[in-house]
């Protein structure tokens, strides 16, 4: 044992001891501090890497690992279809709904503050969701043909070009060119519809409505998103949308009013080209 006395005290301390002594001490302080040292920098628990706190803000989920997306955003636009020719437009403060019908679950949907009928049939047309889907006093554009059921509508008819609700439309024509009821029957007819292009901040959005590959859709220029319908008898198949599509180049595509029709088969038809194509759930299980 060592002794460490004191030499007012008249003890005697055993001087052969001391360094020694005084370098295991020191050696003995220096491990102590070094573990702490480590200690202190070593990771947090596996329970709080992988514990996320009750209050703590969630990721968003990842789009690309939906298969089927109720919304889409392109730009500063949101997309939200509702069924097959119907959707919402949301962009700049301002709610789009395009062919509302009673059909589609409304029940999350917000009010128009613009509202664009493509054509007089029943899956573009109908009165009474225009009316529940409608503010107070918002424009409905529509074609003459549709004009009759529509309360103040905003008539606008192939080629012409108006501002309504502080948005740009065009209307284009959109009409079937061999595919009819009968022999010598056309579904639509040239001038009856409207497709619609809409000029939202950068951005032009065709909505086709129902047609076939016209000359009026190969010709357009510049469109950044563009809604093609491909459903038989009606209008056409996914191939031939496909192929229309490769004329007019949209940056973005979705297929819509696909009732009866296959849209992976439109997707795999513009592989490789410079298209990017999007598909939504239209046909939603109620």
């Amino acid at each position: 044992m060592l002794a460490l006395g004191n030499e007012k005290s008249g003890k005697t301390l055993n001087k052969n001891l001391l360094p020694s002594s005084r370098t295991y001490i020191a050696r003995l302080i220096f491990l102590v501090m070094a573990a702490t040292s480590i200690l202190s920098c070593a990771p947090q628990t596996t329970q709080n890497q992988t514990a996320t706190p009750a209050n703590a803000a969630q990721p968003s989920p990842s789009k690309a690992a939906t298969p089927e997306l109720a919304v889409s955003t392109e730009g500063d636009i949101l997309i939200t279809p509702i069924t097959h020719a119907s959707l919402q437009l949301e962009y700049g403060g301002k709610v789009i709904h395009v062919d509302p019908t009673s059909a589609g679950d409304y029940s999350k949907a917000k009010q128009a503050d613009l509202i664009l009928v493509t054509d007089i049939h029943g899956d573009h047309l109908d009165p009474e969701a225009i009316s529940k889907i409608r503010k107070k006093e918002a424009p409905v554009v529509a074609p003459a043909a549709a004009a009759p059921k529509i309360e103040n509508a905003t008539v606008i008819a192939n080629g012409e070009s108006k501002t309504v609700a502080g948005v740009q439309i065009e209307a284009v024509p959109m009409y079937n060119m061999q595919r009819g009821p009968e022999p010598g029957q056309l579904f639509h007819t040239k001038g009856r519809g409207n497709g619609y292009i809409l000029t939202l901040g950068g951005k032009r959005v065709y909505i086709a409505g129902d047609t076939e590959c016209t000359p009026e859709m190969r010709a357009l220029k510049n469109i950044d998103i563009a809604f093609v319908p491909m459903n038989l008898p009606y209008t056409m198949p996914p191939a031939e949308a496909a192929e229309c599509v490769k004329a007019f180049k949209p940056k973005v595509v979705y297929p819509y009013h696909y009732r009866g029709q296959n849209p992976e088969e439109f997707k795999t038809a513009l592989a490789g080209e410079k298209i990017e194509v999007r598909l939504l759930n239209w046909y939603p299980q109620k």
